[in-house]
């Protein structure tokens, strides 16, 4: 009989998880994904596009973003269609538990207001928010 782990495979593995083209997708899924490498230590490494629910990676241990990396943020939808305020608003704030100030008070303020485009944001930028370079 074999068991299946819990944990997804991209946690499962050995070394840095290096993001070089993210578009993002499901919250709920990539909220478990981070938390499972906030548990495991897994570091992980921002190098290239990285939008949507991909910027949830910000809040996993030991991340850090190379200046050349472009990051995209928007507020939380269902594929683009706005949801009932009570949802918007608890998404919007699951998002932003990912970020570092100031990037948070900022995604609050406007990005989440955003839902058919993005607010891209150069990885030189995000450093100099507060997070390492890789």
């Amino acid at each position: 009989m074999a068991f299946l782990s819990a944990t997804p495979p991209q946690v499962q593995a050995q070394g840095p998880l290096v993001i070089l083209n993210d578009n993002g997708g499901l919250l709920r899924a990539r909220r478990a994904e981070v938390r499972a490498l906030q548990s495991s230590g897994r570091r992980v490494e921002l190098r290239g596009t990285c939008y949507s629910a991909c910027t949830m990676y910000l809040g996993a241990p030991g991340v850090c973003v190379d200046p050349r990396a472009e990051l995209g943020f928007h507020g939380p939808s269902w594929y683009s269609a706005p949801l009932p305020p009570q949802d918007f608003d608890y998404w919007s704030h699951e998002l932003a538990v990912h970020y570092r100030e100031p990037l948070r008070s900022w995604f609050l303020r406007e990005a989440r207001y955003t839902l058919n485009s993005y607010h891209r944001i150069s990885g030189a930028e995000i450093i100099r928010m507060g997070y390492p370079q890789c």
